[in-house]
């Protein structure tokens, strides 16, 4: 992968997850976020009791400084990406309606682990 756009991949990605995890820590966030409703409110509201989300805000701001900076970004991205996956299942099975921004993280999360792919070699031999 061409290394400019291996970093604005990496960039990008570290913005997103780190905006997104400040959202959750901060009180009354940065924008506001729907509320999902049925099923997927209970979920959520389920997550947010167990303080489930706080784990998560903390793993993206860790993982979002990380990228950014590209210290330990190949093992932040490789935690990043269980975050990524469960996003996007739990959109496509519960809030069909919001599974853009999710699949967009999978796909940038995806990218740069591609692009982390010789850090990688050692653990898959």
């Amino acid at each position: 992968m061409n290394s400019k756009v291996f970093l604005v991949l990496r960039i990008l990605l570290g913005l997103f997850v780190l905006f997104f995890g400040l959202n959750k820590l901060i009180p009354g966030g940065l924008i506001e976020m729907p509320q999902p409703t049925g099923d997927a409110g209970a979920y959520f509201g389920a997550l947010a009791t167990s303080k489930t989300l706080m784990l998560v805000a903390i793993v993206e701001v860790v993982a979002g400084l990380t990228l950014i900076v590209n210290k330990f970004g190949a093992l932040l991205a490789l935690i990043l990406m269980s975050v990524s996956v469960n996003a996007v299942l739990f959109h496509a099975v519960l809030d069909p309606g919001g599974i853009g921004g999710a699949l967009a993280l999978l796909v940038l999360n995806s990218a740069v682990i591609f692009g982390y792919k010789d850090k990688y070699k050692a653990l898959l031999n």
